[in-house]
């Protein structure tokens, strides 16, 4: 062996004796800081499930999101035609929205789900679809599906042929809706084709990453903090014993006190302390020990706490004050719900209503719906409220009444900002 191989074997072994000051390769952050090199559908589910944070992050962007639901119209005019009543009606009675917004949700914890669309064409899930009869009532049911490795909805087999316009796309998936929870009447298992399953995610493909993995090491550091302040509360409220031995210990006549061989008084002690540190009110009985309580400081975790909770909330697009719930100051209160109402209303255009839009390419496909230049109607979440219009409208007013000689703005356009889309003559006389 040469002697600078000779050099470099001793320092990996002082980098692993002392790790950090002998450094053979560059720092491991996710070895050192606890955190997982990758982060698997089970993690996330379970993060999802578990952490308050990530619950809220997730849940109130999909309330948010879904707040209303959209509309399907034949064009641009704001009556209801005759068949639109009759979508509305028939997307009611099956909830499809509701389905919809759950695959959202599922989509932004596992990277993508699926909605599986159970048809009334007399086929199996994993046949193609040609054409399905009724109209409307072809549409049967829309089942929202965990999606990811591991999950109730996985790609079983790819399309190779590259001469195919399908290539490299999901020729069967698999459906195994017990998978995933606990739930012992979740017994449907089956394969589907594609043409019976609508993918939901940022790009309509099963190629995308979950919400939560950019930001999981930092709802990890949020529970640490969170964890071992609740757990050292108790232990310090409680008090750690520490039993110090008497210099003429008998181990053989503690043993035959304790009823045990004097190999087992270390570990019957042990029991005896564990069983102490179960309660507030449990006696310690020791003998020929002295019994001593180790008392813990705390230090304030606000700091690192917060540390990891603002990432977090920078991570989703969330501002703290909405993912907390805290609404102090006004102000900022203000700014930060028109951010968020930016936020989902851009989630909105880019990420639902695309999907919505091939939904709708399939229902004409399949002949569920007639081929139209549909329109998907969706209200602006940035759009001021009700109150917030009545007030620009009462501004408006008092500024025209100040300028009586001149009015600035026209009766119709007050109504107009006090949101009344179908204005009426001006009271002072017909608009010009």
């Amino acid at each position: 062996m040469n002697p600078l191989q000779m050099i470099i074997n001793k320092v990996r072994r002082l980098e692993a004796i002392f790790p950090g000051y002998f450094e053979a390769a560059k720092h491991n952050h996710y070895a050192d800081f606890g955190w997982p090199q990758n982060v698997s559908f089970e993690q996330l589910y379970a993060m999802y499930h578990r952490n308050g944070l990530a619950r809220a992050a997730v849940d109130k962007t999909i309330l948010k999101t879904w707040q209303d639901d959209p509309e399907i119209w034949e064009s641009e005019r704001p009556t209801e035609s005759d068949l639109e009543g009759e979508i509305r009606q028939r997307f009611d009675d099956l909830q499809i929205w509701q389905a919809l917004a759950e695959a959202d949700r599922r989509a932004m914890v596992g990277g993508y789900a699926g909605a599986i669309l159970r048809l009334a064409d007399d086929m199996p899930f994993q046949a193609p679809v040609d054409r399905v009869r009724g109209g409307l009532d072809g549409l049967v049911e829309v089942i929202p599906t965990w999606g990811g490795d591991g999950a109730q909805l996985e790609v079983a087999e790819w399309n190779t042929d590259q001469a195919s316009p399908d290539y490299g796309k999901p020729r069967m998936f698999r459906f195994n809706e017990a998978a995933v929870g606990q739930n012992l009447n979740q017994v449907r298992q089956f394969m589907v084709h594609p043409d019976r399953v609508l993918i939901w995610s940022r790009d309509g493909t099963v190629h995308n990453r979950s919400d939560l993995e950019p930001c999981y090491n930092d709802l990890l550091d949020a529970e640490k903090v969170k964890g071992a302040g609740g757990e050292g509360f108790y232990k310090a409220a409680r008090g750690n014993p520490v039993l110090e031995a008497d210099k003429d210990l008998d181990v053989r006549k503690m043993a035959e006190a304790m009823g045990v061989q004097p190999a087992e008084v270390a570990d019957a002690m042990n029991a005896q302390v564990e069983d102490f540190q179960r309660g507030f009110d449990r006696l310690l009985m020791v003998q020929g020990m002295t019994a001593k309580t180790l008392q813990i400081a705390l230090p304030t975790g606000d700091t690192y706490f917060n540390a990891a909770v603002n990432s977090f909330a920078a991570s989703v697009l969330m501002p703290v004050k909405i993912l907390l719930g805290s609404q102090t100051g006004e102000r900022a209160s203000t700014e930060d719900a028109a951010e968020w109402a930016q936020v989902n209303n851009a989630r909105r255009i880019k990420r639902n209503i695309p999907r919505i839009r091939e939904f709708i390419r399939r229902m004409e496909r399949f002949g569920v719906l007639p081929e139209r230049d549909w329109v998907v109607n969706w209200t602006d979440l940035t759009e001021a409220s009700r109150d917030a219009k009545i007030d620009r409208a009462a501004k408006m007013a008092e500024i025209n009444a100040k300028q009586a000689s001149d009015p600035v703005w026209l009766g119709s356009e007050i109504r107009v900002a006090a949101g009344d889309d179908s204005p009426a003559p001006d009271m002072m006389g017909t608009d010009d």
